[in-house]
Order: C-alpha cells, then structure tokens, then sequence
C-alpha cells in the first residue's frame, strides 16, 4: 500500500513539474509571439496550442523510449477527449457564452475533423507506420502553414521580450522533459499495483493531468474576453495532439495499441470531435452546450474506471 501511495505522490509530483514547466514555456513563448505582431488566435492555435501538447509530447516520447508505448495512444486520444469536453465545458459554463471572433468553420475545423478520422484509419490495424507519421507530419505542416499564412499583425501594443522570456522558455522544456520521464515511470507503477492496463490510466489520470495547462489557459482567455484563444487552443491543440504527438514517438520505437482504444476511445474521440464542430456551427458555445460537454465527459470518466 505505501508503494501505490508514493506511486501516486510521484504522479501528483512529475505531473506539477510537468504542467509547471508548460506554464513557464507557454507564457514566455506568448510574450515572444505578441512582441513580434502575431494575432491572439494564431496564438493559440500555434505557439500555446504547441506549448500546452509539449507534457503530451514529452511523456509520449519517453514512454517509447522506457517500453511502454501504449502510453501514446492513450495520452493523445484521452488529451483530445478531455480538451473538447472538460476544457470547452468548463470554459463555457464559467465564461457563460463563447462567443468566437473567428470563422473556425471555414478552414480550421474541416482540418480538426480530417486529422481525427485519419488518426481512426491510421489506427485501424493497431499501428501507426513509417509512412503514417510522416503523412501526419505532412498534415501538421498544412496547418501551419495555413494557419500562418493567414496572421494579420496584430496592431496592439506589443510587449518588449527579454531575456527572462528566453530563459524560462528554456527552463519550461528540461522541466517539462524530466517530469515526463517521472510521469511514465509513475503510470508503469500504477497500472502494475491496481492490475490496470496502462493506456486506461494514460487516457484518464495523465490526459487530465496533462490537459490542466489547456484548463488554465483556455478559463482565463475566456474571463479575459478572449474566447480566441480559448477555443483556438483547443482546436490546435487536438491538431498537435493527433498529428505530432502520434507521429514523432514511433520514429523512437513501436507503438502498441491496445483492442479497447479502437473498440471504444478512438471512435469517442471521433464523435466528441463532430460534437465539437455541431456546436460551433452557430459561432458560439452556450452555458447549456457546456453542461451537455461536461455530462459526456463524466460518462467517459466513469466508462474508464466503472465507479458507479
């Protein structure tokens, strides 16, 4: 028993320096973006969106690298399930009505929709191939690409970077490495003492975990009057999560998929994303649509681990 509680005091721990160094690279990586011009919604779907999916990254590589690749594919289809329904439930129920300032259907959420219907085809033989991740680097070059091309300057009043940016830039990404490595190991310990299959864990406990630097940065873009970023950060997150944080892991090694996550996980994934497209359609996200989201993450949660 005192092994599972300092199992789950270093969870608790590596998960703090995990999104603790996220914060740190997410709020430099921001006041660099804003010194040089860019929007608020490019922003979030680049710099904070590829920020906030680095404790999904990291933790994905360095469960290859320690042989427990079924990790990936839980971190990446759990993080996109609780992006959409426990980070746009909340933001929308604290924040009332999101209302975005941004066609997102145009262009951005066909995008979101095509990476998780790849991602479901990709993964249908329980493997993801050479070909595969580079077809889903590809992908994550599009939006870029896309999205970039798209940035107005912003004519606010820029911030002056400094070196303090740089510095804690730099300090987020070794903390947000070492906590990643203390992370899996912690999961590896977890699944072994409550006989659990580690990608359940992966998909629940380390997705929320992971998924707070999304929590905090969308609920205080949305009290801000921002829902740019919030929702922004969402949709490029998934994206991130789905085409780099899949991909990049099986360049280190084989990734094992286990029968429930193409059984059950990846096709909620798939459905919780069409939801997040249905609800977009108006340009707005209700306290009442937020309460629905939150309801299917509940579910989700419970599906997991069968606690009522």
């Amino acid at each position: 028993m005192s092994e599972l509680l300092l199992s789950f005091l270093v969870l608790g721990g590596s998960l703090f320096i995990l999104v603790k160094g996220s914060d740190w690279f997410v709020d430099s990586a921001e006041r660099l973006g804003l010194a040089l011009g860019v929007s608020p919604f490019i922003i979030g779907v680049t710099i904070v969106a590829f920020g906030t999916s680095l404790p999904e990254l990291a933790s994905s590589i360095s469960s290859v690298l320690n042989h427990q690749s079924e990790i990936v594919s839980g971190v990446v289809i759990g993080s996109n399930i609780t992006n959409i329904l426990l980070v746009l439930g909340l933001v929308s129920t604290v924040g009332r009505v999101v209302n975005m300032d941004y066609d997102i259907m145009d262009i951005d959420m066909p995008m979101l929709i095509g990476s998780a219907f790849l991602l479901w085809f990709a993964m249908s033989d329980q493997m993801i191939s050479t070909f595969e991740a580079i077809i889903f680097l590809v992908g994550l070059t599009i939006f870029l690409v896309n999205s970039l091309s798209g940035n107005e300057k912003n004519d606010l009043v820029r911030p002056k970077a400094n070196w303090q940016d740089i510095f804690l830039l730099i300090l987020g990404g070794v903390f947000v490495k070492y906590g990643a490595d203390f992370t899996v190991n912690a999961i590896g310990q977890l699944a072994e003492g409550f006989a659990m299959e580690t990608s359940v864990l992966a998909q629940t406990l380390v997705a929320l975990g992971t998924s707070l630097p999304e929590v905090a940065v969308s609920i205080t873009a949305a009290l801000k009057g921002k829902p740019g970023i919030a929702v922004g950060n969402v949709l490029g997150s998934n994206i991130f999560n789905t085409y780099a944080v899949m991909s990049i892991p099986s360049f280190f090694g084989t990734l094992k998929i286990n029968d429930d996550t193409t059984s059950f996980y990846l096709p909620f994934m798939v459905a919780c994303t069409i939801l997040f497209a249905a609800i977009s359609i108006g340009g707005r996200i209700t306290k009442w649509e937020g309460y629905m989201l939150l309801i299917f993450y509940v579910y989700f949660f419970n599906h997991s681990f069968g606690i009522f």
